[in-house]
């Protein structure tokens, strides 16, 4: 029991790739998580082989070790919200979703499909899985608009933030993308715009990764959906404005922790 008088920090969870170059991923997600004042676990459903410019190899982790790192997370230290990001294959979707299912707490699932790169990120044969097994237990799913195109055809954001509502979601932020700056939020009933402030910083690497996990950990903090959501794109355009374009050759790194300021 913590003594009288501590506050207690929330604890979230992110269920997704590790980025060997530290722009995107859980590492992208751990960042956020404790920018939002939350502490950090993570099961690691895949390894990358990546850097700035791209991704040269995955490395898919076996799925009862997916299990193993879910249920001792869960057992010990507690999960307030979680996160899925790059989940790569139906076999693991399926596991990450039975664990889940048992242990049902806030989530945001981010469908990662593709990398900014190119590289495919999620098998093609498990996207109906990711669909079937994972939008039902989501509190709201954060695709960027080609992944939400992807996934439910071409359209507004309001249309496919609808769309994906109807395919079992809860709710559904729709974010990015050409045009308008602002994230579509539909919770099943309101349709909600968020302006979002856009930067030419030269990095925006792991800037979706930022988003879902700050809107995980807000959720974590006891804020509501539209709350959560508002604050997650702010803290994904304060990143991509603090970027860090001098790192790599390719698209340099968000940084949501201000390290320049830390120097």
């Amino acid at each position: 029991m913590p003594a009288k008088g501590v506050q207690l920090v929330p604890k979230c969870l992110t269920i997704a790739g590790s980025d060997s170059g530290g722009g995107a991923g859980i590492q992208a997600d751990l960042k956020a998580f404790a920018a939002a004042g939350c502490f950090g676990t993570s099961a690691i459903v895949a390894l990358t082989a990546q850097n700035t410019t791209g991704v040269s190899a995955v490395l898919e982790v076996e799925p009862g070790f997916v299990r193993a790192q879910l249920e001792v997370v869960f057992a010990d230290i507690g999960v307030d919200a979680a996160k899925t990001g790059m989940l790569f294959s139906a076999p693991v979707i399926e596991t990450v979703a039975d664990v889940l299912g048992e242990h049902p707490v806030p989530l945001v699932v981010d469908p990662v499909m593709v990398a900014s790169s190119g590289a495919r990120l999620l098998e093609e044969d498990a996207v109906q899985t990711l669909v079937g097994r994972l939008f039902p237990l989501a509190t709201v799913v954060t695709p960027n608009l080609a992944e939400a195109e992807a996934l439910a055809g071409q359209g507004t954001k309001r249309e496919l933030a609808e769309r994906l509502v109807g395919l079992g979601a809860p709710a559904a932020i729709v974010t990015g993308g050409h045009g308008e700056p602002v994230d579509h939020l539909f919770d099943g009933e309101r349709h909600v715009e968020i302006p979002v402030e856009r930067h030419d910083s030269g990095a925006t690497h792991g800037a979706g990764c930022t988003h879902s996990a700050t809107l995980a950990a807000l959720l974590a903090r006891g804020l509501s959906l539209e709350e959560a959501a508002r604050g997650a794109a702010e803290a994904a355009a304060r990143a991509v404005a603090q970027g860090l374009a001098e790192i790599g050759a390719g698209d340099g790194p968000v940084d949501v922790l201000g390290l320049r300021g830390a120097a």
